[in-house]
């Protein structure tokens, strides 16, 4: 009896984040949920596409899309729209927030004026690890460098391109050491963290959908939400590269497999996913999965090779349905903005570049101070 009235009488601890969440990735996702391990209750505030564009440079994402994004990540709990650049002391006290959560990188005004320097001061900021292997400028100048070689097959499956990229924030050499990024290394400990561990209960009606998912993006968060409100239990089949590179071609896809297996695992409203799913969808994936519905999207369903309907089995079964979420959103469209706006992006990425640059060599100053002191 004592233990539940401790339990009761405990104090919620309340977490805040902040952030542009542009291109949200897996990285965003990441840092959201070892900050929600640090409390009970975790509130995100996003910053509009004028912050942004003031402080950083245009957002790829509108402030719309950038909201609905975060409010899909599992680990969320409630989002703030329009929040402050610079985190404050009264922005965390109006929502109850004992301290701020950020990532083990710097990040800065227009003026070059860390955001957290606040909440840092006054002891109600803490940080979490920068997950390695990703960041929105490095999305960003892959899609910059599609007219180059950047997609491998074969040995080379999971490489992402280096050759050529010096101010599109690809290379890790000569660069922030916050935005220039090392190769994604996926581990078994990685997919456990972002797994929901579920299995579907007796009488769950289990739904399948199977895709690309790159750039997970708007367009697929909401044909996952209109996917699972056809059933209980939802199962992403997430195709390989290759298979993803022979339907969508271009170097297609972005981000790799293992990238793309994290940045669907973080959605909500995903109760599993297939790494590696067939294209065709099979008797047996059917059977053992005990999938009763089979759904795809508004675009366009290309044939296997051979000529035969990927869906051929579910629709034979009767357990096949089209959805439409509402939604036209395309991983090639957000591509197409990327190339539309290129010099944008560049210049927007060379001046983040040297602000971290400077930023990062006065904090190894400092900290080489007080060892000499």
């Amino acid at each position: 009896m004592s233990n539940v009235l401790e339990n009761l009488n405990k104090k919620q601890i309340r977490v805040w984040c902040d952030g542009c969440y542009d291109m949200v990735h897996f990285g965003h996702a990441n840092s959201l949920r070892q900050a929600k391990a640090m409390g009970d209750y975790l509130i995100v505030g996003v910053h509009t596409d004028e912050e942004i564009t003031k402080h950083k440079g245009p957002p790829v994402f509108t402030q719309e899309e950038r909201y609905k994004m975060v409010r899909a990540i599992k680990w969320v709990d409630e989002v703030v729209e329009g929040a402050p650049y610079v985190t404050t002391l009264e922005t965390l006290d109006k929502y109850n927030c004992d301290f701020c959560v950020h990532g083990d990188d710097i990040t800065m005004t227009a003026d070059g004026v860390d955001t957290y320097h606040i909440v840092k001061k006054a002891n109600r900021y803490k940080e979490c690890k920068r997950t390695e292997g990703v960041s929105t400028t490095d999305l960003v100048g892959r899609m910059l460098l599609l007219t180059r070689q950047h997609q491998q097959i074969g040995d080379a499956e999971y490489k992402v391109g280096r050759d050529h990229s010096d101010n599109l924030g690809t290379d890790a050499t000569a660069r922030s050491p916050w935005t220039g990024v090392s190769q994604f290394l996926p581990t078994t400990q990685k997919i456990m963290q972002f797994s929901s561990g579920l299995t579907p209960k007796s009488g769950d009606k289990i739904v399948y959908v199977d895709g690309a998912f790159d750039l997970f993006h708007v367009g697929h968060l909401d044909f996952l939400d209109a996917a699972r409100k056809e059933g209980h239990f939802l199962i992403v089949g997430l195709h390989t590269d290759p298979v993803v590179n022979h339907y969508k071609g271009a170097n297609y896809p972005i981000m790799n497999l293992h990238e793309r297996v994290l940045s669907v695992l973080a959605c909500k409203y995903v109760s599993e996913v297939v790494i590696g799913a067939p294209y065709s969808v099979t008797e047996d994936l059917m059977d053992q999965l005990k999938v009763d519905l089979v759904c795809h999207g508004q675009t366009e369903i290309k044939l296997d090779q051979g000529g035969s309907d990927p869906y051929e089995v579910p629709k034979r079964r009767g357990k096949f349905k089209l959805l439409d979420s509402g939604n036209d959103m395309t991983t090639s469209k957000i591509v197409e903005r990327i190339i539309e706006h290129r010099m944008e992006y560049e210049i927007r990425n060379k001046k983040k570049e040297k602000k971290e640059r400077a930023a990062y060599q006065a904090l190894m100053n400092s900290k080489l101070q007080e060892t000499v002191s």
